[in-house]
């Protein structure tokens, strides 16, 4: 049976504590599995940085070969069905990530395709990125259980439900700290789902200094994505929501700031805070390409 990435509710808690243990093995060198002659399809709708150059970097380690496609200069952008795009990448290549605007495409693609598929980013999940801070949590606090993981800002999008999923399945208590208004809040049914397969607790909360209290890592992404309207609004309201000094005062001493980046520096974090002694940004940056890495080994070769 094939495996697939799309969202962190497929994997179990020993599924991913098994890949966070491959990924840094791998980081530090100490097993040397590769995929040579193996090629990765990479399919963007929406621009990236990280996540392209990552994987690229990834399979290059990994001795294997990576194939950018921006999907509206393939056949896709004058109208050839995802369906019919998939089943020819499928005999060219041993998995296929995308980066995609709609979840449902990403499933779509599942529906035709006998190779591994990893969801890059979608509207409704970043596994990915999640995978990498979990792996950069453990770098820094030694483990993920019992741990207070604060998500401030908004908290209505992917990342935090990535973050809200695979942090709880590994036994740490998620925070949502964000406005009470529509757009801003998890989705209930989505939180429900969490609940019932996570390990720690899943709790929002809508006073920043209140949620920020006693935390142990404290995440935050932009307020306004790519092509996002109401930008000005949507920042008067999340305001009192920025990750800055005062704010970070409320957490533990020793507690570690996380940003997926891009950052829109003074609006949901300061530059005192990201770039100050508890930031871990770079390393979350650079443990994309660890995670991912774990994640290509154990979805095509089955390690």
């Amino acid at each position: 049976m094939v495996k697939h990435m799309l969202s962190l509710l497929d994997y179990s808690e020993k599924d991913i504590k098994h890949i966070l243990d491959l990924s840094l093995k791998l980081k530090k060198g100490e097993i040397n599995e590769d995929l040579k002659d193996k090629t990765l399809a990479m399919l963007f709708q929406k621009s990236s940085t990280r996540t392209r150059v990552s994987f690229e970097a990834g399979m290059t380690r990994l001795k294997g070969h990576s194939i950018f496609l921006d999907m509206s200069t393939t056949q896709l952008g004058r109208g050839e069905t995802i369906g019919d795009t998939v089943g020819c990448l499928e005999r060219y290549c041993d998995a296929i990530m995308a980066r995609v605007n709609k979840h449902s495409d990403l499933e779509t693609m599942i529906e035709n395709a006998k190779v591994p598929i990893i969801n890059g980013l979608s509207e409704k999940f970043h596994p990915c990125q999640t995978m990498a801070d979990m792996l950069t949590v453990i770098e820094k606090k030694g483990k993920l259980e019992d741990l207070k993981v604060v998500f401030i800002g908004d908290c209505g999008f992917n990342m935090f439900n990535s973050t809200m999923i695979g942090f709880s399945k590994m036994w740490s208590n998620v925070v949502a700290v964000c406005p009470d208004k529509d757009g801003y809040r998890p989705e209930q049914e989505l939180v429900d789902l969490a609940r019932k397969h996570g390990k720690g607790t899943i709790t929002i909360e809508h006073d920043p200094v209140k949620g920020i209290k006693d935390a142990d890592v404290i995440h935050t992404d932009t307020w306004v994505s790519m092509g996002q309207e109401g930008a000005d609004k949507r920042i008067k309201e999340l305001q009192p929501y920025q990750l800055n000094s005062e704010l970070l005062k409320h957490a533990k001493e020793d507690a570690i700031v996380m940003h997926c980046l891009p950052a829109h520096r003074g609006h949901e974090i300061t530059n005192q805070v990201i770039d100050g002694s508890q930031s871990v940004v770079f390393d979350q940056a650079e443990n994309r390409l660890h995670a991912q890495n774990g994640i290509l080994l154990h979805l095509i070769k089955n390690l």
